[in-house]
């Protein structure tokens, strides 16, 4: 669908920069009592995304990451395991062999990622390919240049184009916030992500500084909150990147709760692109449950 009439900046609110961030501040003032802590921990393990996306990567990089993912501390009983591996395209299937039938989710980026500068009709090829090697989610990344340009009408027929492909895959779209400048911008390109079909929105690539952070990750969930009075439909959110001790990603999880309500606190529409908070989240664990920390090093690194 053509959406060249459609005034995507005169539909999108402006933002309160200054309350905005007063708000995010005061999520990280909350207590958060022992009991509620370790479900906190546990549940935060349980919305990881555990990805490796590196020119390097090899299949045993990638069967290594899986492993992970499906023992994350085996001298721990009871731990959840994470929510989804994230690999590019040509190492879906060998992911969706190794996690088996643990139910964690293969998830794949797409579209010419980390830049998105490429042709349609490529970008498309990228997710049939990843799609058809297995993947349940597909992580795209906005064209930032057409965006930049004023071109607001293209990112949105874009992301409903790959949308279409995705053929029953999620579609997780990457915002890369950290480019934005103001969160007016960051309001915009979430509210078109939604109307593209974005099953998630999500904060960042991982290949760029300032990654997520919670006053951006605010207005994103404003936007799906705002969407979901409109429609009744839920979107899931995903920030991704600067989050990698278990203290800030409880603070996410309270903003979450306050923003959204507690049916955004499970994986199918919380995640967290962070795999190096998993390791931080297991030595929290398992202070809680000994009462001594554990050195860094007695947790695997990848």
């Amino acid at each position: 669908m053509k959406t060249s009439n459609i005034n995507f900046r005169s539909n999108s609110p402006t933002v309160d920069q200054v309350g905005v961030v007063e708000r995010a501040n005061r999520f990280r003032t909350r207590s958060i009592k022992k009991s509620a802590k370790m479900q906190g921990l546990k549940m935060v393990l349980n919305m990881i995304d555990l990805t490796t996306l590196e020119g390097m990567d090899t299949a045993g990089k990638v069967k290594q990451l899986c492993y992970k993912a499906r023992h994350l501390h085996d001298a721990v009983d009871g731990l959840p395991t994470v929510a989804a591996v994230c690999v590019y395209p040509n190492f879906v299937g060998l992911a969706k062999e190794e996690v088996g039938d643990s139910g964690i989710k293969v998830a794949s980026v797409a579209t010419a990622f980390p830049s998105g500068n490429s042709s349609l009709a490529i970008k498309l090829d990228d997710v049939k390919m990843a799609v058809e090697q297995g993947a349940d989610e597909i992580d795209m990344v906005i064209s930032r240049g057409r965006f930049h340009s004023g071109d607001y009408g293209y990112v949105h027929d874009e992301i409903a184009a790959v949308k279409e492909a995705c053929t029953g895959a999620r579609l997780k779209v990457i915002l890369e916030t950290g480019e934005l400048g103001t969160l007016d911008k960051v309001r915009l390109a979430s509210d078109i992500a939604i109307l593209g079909g974005a099953d998630f929105i999500k904060t960042s690539t991982g290949k760029i500084k300032p990654a997520a952070t919670m006053p951006v990750t605010l207005v994103m969930l404003e936007a799906i909150r705002d969407h979901y009075f409109k429609t009744g439909k839920m979107v899931g959110m995903k920030p991704a990147g600067g989050i990698s001790k278990a203290k800030l990603a409880l603070h996410y999880l309270v903003m979450v709760k306050e923003t959204l309500g507690m049916q955004w606190l499970t994986n199918q529409w919380f995640r967290f692109g962070a795999s190096s908070l998993a390791n931080d989240v297991l030595m929290q664990i398992v202070k809680q449950q000994t009462g001594a920390y554990q050195s860094a090093d007695y947790f695997s690194i990848d």
